[in-house]
């Protein structure tokens, strides 16, 4: 069983690698066929979705100094890329404004994630 900080680690660096593919797929096969409000959104979904693979790194070698209380921040910023920024990421895809509504839960997800993240490296 692999432990957190490993966990962090390697869905972090997934994620990355994720984010880099769908920022590029935006950036060359979407830019013709996107409007540039969609294309927006993809854009926003993507910044997003870096930052917290960055996090995810950064919860990872936290984790691996012996620093506890990180599992929560971990879940937060996975879930939250996977609300946040895959809701985004479809809506720019189908058009789809009700996907919109699901977005700030995600958004949520990610200030949990901080906070938790936060609290966690400060108690100790």
């Amino acid at each position: 069983m692999p432990t957190l900080a490993q966990s962090a680690l390697a869905i972090g660096a997934a994620s990355g690698f994720l984010a880099v593919l769908l920022g590029a797929f935006g950036a060359h096969a979407l830019r013709a066929r996107l409007s540039p409000e969609l294309l927006g959104i993809w854009k926003t979904a993507n910044e997003y979705h870096f930052y917290h693979a960055l996090a995810l790194l950064l919860v990872g070698v936290l984790a691996r100094t012996g620093k506890t209380g990180l599992a929560a921040p971990t879940v937060c910023f996975v879930a939250g890329t996977l609300v946040f920024c895959g809701s985004l990421y479809l809506l720019a895809l189908s058009g789809q404004r009700w996907l919109g509504a699901i977005t700030p839960l995600g958004g949520l997800l990610f200030l949990a994630g901080w906070a938790w993240l936060t609290w966690a490296t400060w108690r100790t």
